[in-house]
């Protein structure tokens, strides 16, 4: 296939012309890049090879990746790793759009979930799978939940790196002031929409959650049910959006009758709001992402205990059905760089894979442990007893069923999808549409924009 991104479209002159440089310096490699280079140093070379990984972690998360970096570069000699830190997700993929072809791009990239349909079809990667293979490296050791997002057409395209997944937040102490029983969290949407209706009093909402396109897409896989055709993007790429779907429009209107009964806090887009809300006693429920767990607990010490709980299904009739997709993102190897010095960032993303490794990254962040005999490590048996609540996000991980639904969508324009997602999430919720016909205008948009990619990339 003749790569021309939908991007590039838009792109000024000099963007086309650095484009056209990638695929020249590049020797017009397919989607599948370059063969990996049997060991790192192994060409001629002065010093140590150097990765350059460009990534999103801020604050306490970049300070744990710099920690990482330092102890992989103090463990050898033959590898030196420089971790830039990039802007968020969303400006660090249009960083990495803007160096494609010029030279100054990384050895090694950090993208979010949403954006791996753009990264394979950008043809600059080579796929984790040509190391695995290669190397002989036994992936059994890792979690399949968290392999399945990123493999596509039985291949590892990229390794996970930090990942979680939503989990219900609770405030254990309103719920026996309420007289509900706090070590039976809801369970399904009516469990939820009751609970709401006790806990709300003395100026405290039964609850809130932020307007998120990632809450929706997770509700509706924990249905098993799934948000584009064509095996949510994954038998073939996908050409219609179905998040107008039954189960979509029955979870949409749920969750405005909530906030319409006054039950539940509509506080907008804004995670962080949430959490504030939460912290304060203001709200009683609420639906956050796992790696929020030890600063939503610890936010909460003193005044009251947190419990967590699965997120919740329509009904107890979808017991065993479905399950979460994992968030967060991966590590992607750029096939325009030396194979030496591909090779090299192998070497520092097995290390990442490491049990120890996995154990520091899961108790510095809250993000999962990808490799399984983390668990093993003291330090994760220390940091569960400390905070039993992960056990929650740990088990819905592990109890979900591998599907396309549950492996999540893919597509090259999954952040302006989220986007409309979320605005046709306020619609509803804000009652300027109802829940069926903003979720309809939403999807006509989406399955628009999905076949301006799609023509965009068979040109």
């Amino acid at each position: 296939m003749k790569f021309k991104p939908f991007w590039l479209r838009k792109w000024s002159l000099l963007g086309m012309s650095l484009f056209l440089f990638l695929a020249a310096c590049s020797g017009g490699q397919s989607s599948q890049g370059s063969e990996p280079a049997a060991a790192a140093g192994s060409e001629a070379s002065s010093g140590p090879v150097k990765v350059v990984w460009w990534h999103s972690m801020s604050g306490e998360l970049g300070k744990t990746v710099d920690s990482l970096v330092k102890q992989f570069n103090d463990s050898q000699k033959d590898v030196q790793v420089e971790a830039v830190y990039q802007g968020e997700y969303d400006e660090g993929l249009n960083k990495f759009k803007a160096a494609m072809g010029s030279g100054s791009g990384p050895t090694m990239m950090q993208t979010y979930e949403v954006g791996s349909r753009f990264m394979i079809d950008s043809q600059a990667v080579t796929p984790m799978q040509q190391f695995i293979d290669a190397d002989k490296f036994d992936v059994s050791q890792l979690e399949e939940n968290i392999l399945s997002y990123y493999t596509f057409d039985n291949k590892l395209y990229s390794m996970p790196f930090n990942t979680s997944n939503p989990i219900l937040y609770y405030n254990k102490d309103a719920f026996k002031a309420a007289g509900l029983d706090p070590e039976n969290p809801p369970t399904t949407y009516a469990d939820v929409e009751k609970a709401a209706k006790a806990l709300t009093k003395d100026g405290q909402s039964g609850g809130s959650f932020p307007i998120y396109g990632w809450l929706m897409e997770q509700l509706l896989a924990n249905q098993d049910v799934e948000l584009l055709n064509n095996s949510n993007g994954r038998s073939g790429l996908a050409t219609e959006s179905m998040l107008n779907s039954d189960a979509a429009v029955n979870t949409l209107t749920w969750w405005k009758k909530m906030v319409d009964d006054g039950v539940m806090l509509n506080l907008g887009r804004k995670t962080d709001d949430t959490k504030k809300a939460f912290a304060a006693g203001q709200i009683a429920m609420t639906m956050d992402s796992t790696a929020s767990l030890r600063g939503i607990v610890s936010s909460a010490e003193g005044k009251f205990e947190v419990g967590t709980a699965p997120i919740p299904k329509p009904s107890a009739d979808y017991k065993g059905k479905g399950g979460v997709i994992v968030g967060g993102a991966s590590l992607w190897i750029m096939n325009d760089k030396p194979e030496a010095e591909q090779q090299a960032a192998w070497k520092f993303i097995k290390f990442l894979t490491e049990p120890s490794t996995q154990a520091y990254w899961n108790v510095n962040t809250g993000y999962f442990p990808i490799t399984k005999k983390a668990y093993d490590e003291d330090l994760i048996k220390e940091n569960m007893k400390k905070y039993p609540q992960f056990e929650t996000a740990v088990n819905q991980l592990h109890n979900t069923k591998i599907d396309p639904a549950t492996q999540g969508a893919v597509m090259g324009i999954f952040p302006e999808a989220r986007q409309l997602t979320e605005t046709a999430m306020e619609e509803a919720i804000n009652g300027s549409k109802s829940p069926k016909q903003a979720l309809d205008d939403a999807a006509a948009q989406i399955t628009q924009k999905l076949q301006d990619y799609n023509d965009s990339i068979a040109q």
